[in-house]
Formats: C-alpha cells, sequence, structure tokens
C-alpha cells in the first residue's frame, strides 16, 4: 500500500463519518499522508482531523476519535493512535509490507509510473514548458519533462533563447529531441515557466552524472556548487550514496543467488520500517515532483532511500553457519526492491545507476 493508496482509505473512513452521521463535513477531494517524523509513531500519519475540524464545528482531538474506529481493520490497518493535537498516527499489517514489495518487483524500475495508457498530466492536457537558456534551465527542463511525462503527461518545451546543442547534449545527455521544434506561444496547452536560480560556473567539468546531479539536488532558489565534493567517494557525498546504495542492492542480490537464495516478499522484521515506508511514498514524490516541476524532491527522496537501505544491506545475506530463512528472503526481496526505485529515480534524473562501484 502507497501513500497515495492510504490517502484513499482515509477519504473512505470520513465518509462512514459523515454517512453515519456524527461528521457534518463536506468530504475533502484529497488528503495528505506522510511518514511520520523522527520519533514517530507508526508507518503513516495524517492531519485530516485538523483539517475538518473547523468546518465540522468540532475539537480536532474529537474529529479523530470520531475517524479513528473506521480507520482500524480498513484495508491493511492494524492500529491507529492519535497524537499531539489530533495527528492520526496508523501501522499496516505485516502482510501490507509484502504486497507493497512485490508491487514494486512487478513493475521494476517504472514503480511509481502513470499506467501505460493514462490520460496526460493531472488536468489531461499536453504541456509546454517555457525555459530559459541557461545551462541549469535547460537540464531541470530535461529532467521536468521526464517525470511529466512518467506520470502520462505529452510535453514539450519551448526555449525563446534558442534550442540548446553542443556539449550540453552531447555531455550532459540533455533530449534535445525536447527543444527541436519550437512551439508557438499559446499553442500544445498551458506555459508552465521553468524557474531556478541561474548557474554561474560550467558544470561540464564534472562530467555529465554529476554535472547533472550538482544542478538538479539544490532547491531551485539555492545556489549550485560545482566543486570537486560531486565526485569524491565518500560517505558525505550524497551522489556516491545513493549509486553505492544500489550497487550495493545489486551485489547483494548476486550474493543470493550464489547462495541459491531467491527474493520473496515477507516481513523484514522492524530492520525494515523506514526503507518500507519511504518506498511506499515513492509514488507520490513522483507525482509531487512532476506537479511541481521540482527534480529536487526526487532527489532528496533518493538520498533518504539510500540512507534507510545501507543499514539493512549490510544484514540481508546469512553469515557464518547460519542458515537462510524466511527472514532473509524477505530482507532480500526488499533490497531488490530498493534498488528498483533507486535505479528508476536515477534514469528519471538522467544519471546511470551502476551495478558495481
Amino acid at each position: 500500500m502507497t501513500s497515495v493508496d492510504l490517502s484513499r482509505t482515509v477519504l473512505r473512513a470520513v465518509r462512514r463519518a459523515v454517512d453515519d452521521g456524527v461528521l457534518r463535513v463536506a468530504v475533502p477531494e484529497r488528503v495528505v499522508v506522510t511518514v511520520p517524523g523522527a520519533g514517530g509513531w507508526g508507518d503513516y500519519a495524517t492531519n485530516v482531523a485538523l483539517q475538518l475540524a473547523r468546518p465540522a464545528g468540532q475539537p480536532p482531538l474529537r474529529v479523530a476519535e470520531l475517524l479513528r474506529p473506521r480507520l482500524v481493520g480498513l484495508d491493511g490497518i492494524d492500529d491507529v493512535v492519535v497524537t499531539g493535537p489530533g495527528f492520526l498516527n496508523m501501522r499496516l499489517r505485516d502482510t501490507v509490507s509484502a504486497d507493497l514489495v512485490a508491487d514494486v518487483l512487478r513493475h521494476g524500475s517504472r514503480y511509481g509510473f502513470a499506467p501505460s495508457g493514462a490520460p496526460g498530466g493531472s488536468d489531461g492536457s499536453s504541456q509546454v514548458l517555457l525555459c530559459p537558456g541557461d545551462v541549469r534551465s535547460v537540464v531541470v527542463t530535461d529532467v521536468v519533462a521526464r517525470l511529466l511525462r512518467a506520470q502520462g503527461a505529452v510535453v514539450r518545451a519551448r526555449c525563446p533563447d534558442g534550442a540548446p546543442g553542443g556539449a550540453w547534449t552531447d555531455v550532459l545527455r540533455v533530449d534535445a529531441d525536447l527543444f527541436r521544434d519550437d512551439v508557438p506561444a499559446g499553442e500544445s496547452g498551458p506555459e508552465h515557466p521553468v524557474r531556478v536560480r541561474r548557474c554561474s560556473g560550467d558544470p561540464l567539468v564534472l562530467g555529465r552524472d554529476a554535472g547533472r546531479w550538482a544542478l538538479l539536488h539544490p532547491a531551485p532558489q539555492d545556489r549550485v556548487r560545482l566543486g570537486g565534493e560531486h565526485l569524491v567517494q565518500r560517505e558525505s557525498n550524497p551522489l556516491f550514496r545513493v549509486r553505492y546504495a544500489h550497487a550495493r542492492a545489486r551485489a547483494v542480490l548476486r550474493g543470493g543467488s550464489d547462495l541459491g537464495l531467491r527474493p520473496l516478499p515477507g516481513d523484514t522484521g522492524a530492520a525494515g520500517a523506514e526503507l518500507l515506508a519511504l518506498l511506499a511514498d515513492h509514488p507520490r514524490v513522483l507525482r509531487r515532483a512532476a506537479d511541481t516541476r521540482a527534480p529536487d524532491r526526487l532527489t532528496r527522496h533518493l538520498v533518504a532511500v539510500a540512507d534507510a537501505s545501507l543499514p539493512l544491506l549490510a544484514d540481508v545475506l546469512p553469515r557464518g553457519d547460519e542458515k537462510p530463512s524466511a527472514t532473509h528472503r524477505a530482507r532480500l526481496a526488499l533490497a531488490e526492491a530498493a534498488g528498483a526505485v533507486l535505479a528508476g529515480g536515477l534514469s528519471l534524473l538522467g544519471i546511470d545507476a551502476p551495478d558495481h562501484l
């Protein structure tokens, strides 16, 4: 179950409360479901009770208490605890975790993408990205187009300063076809300007992967740093951690194959809880990054997935005389799922995901 699936479940609980006559509110079109912060309880949390309190004319805690029994047992929710001013914190059953991993493995690196043939964009129309002519804007536009297409959109770009080419397409792997045919203003759908702080240096000196990461990882308003920190193979380098976590996941799968150990989704124990929550949140992150035209949301998410994966990857395979168990197979499946999410995310960023590093 993903955070998007769970948000639909929360809406069902709200509708139940309205139908039962205990809440007198209009059912919202959407609710936000997120991973709890540090020290938070459960797998997911929502502020829907705070959202509905004023229109319902009741305190948030009272709204939360009305919703809690209507959530427990619904679509794999094992338990719900009300925290703070009225947050609903939800814990999922173990079988839901196994289903999540199986879902990731079924879709592979395309997990979180819109189904093939889905209507284009959030409003069903094509989109035109209006791109300034500086290198950071061009690379960000290239990735925003990838993100939107992954969500089923039809995307073109218009660059008033002229279509990019040369080293930007050859070295940084910018999709020249995206900019090839000039799009007349006002045609082919609404225009969405790409706004980022310009880069004052030359990212080409970093090469393709590090250069793209340097341009994409900072928030749009933040300054780009083009130093050698993007090239070092150390934990201080977020790009290295992401690519290393993918390479380690692939290595663990090779090691499991050598032992005759096959991935099988199941209960991974408490060790995989944080990673499972991040994998479940991946489809929402991709949609949000596309809708807001902000690839940095995806880069930060991949760093979080990598940081949650690396401790787990050290304990996936049996050690010494330890015999393979269902837990090892479940952790191997989780490692494969993490590798698939990292590979898919890096691909959307136009960055290679090496099997060896």
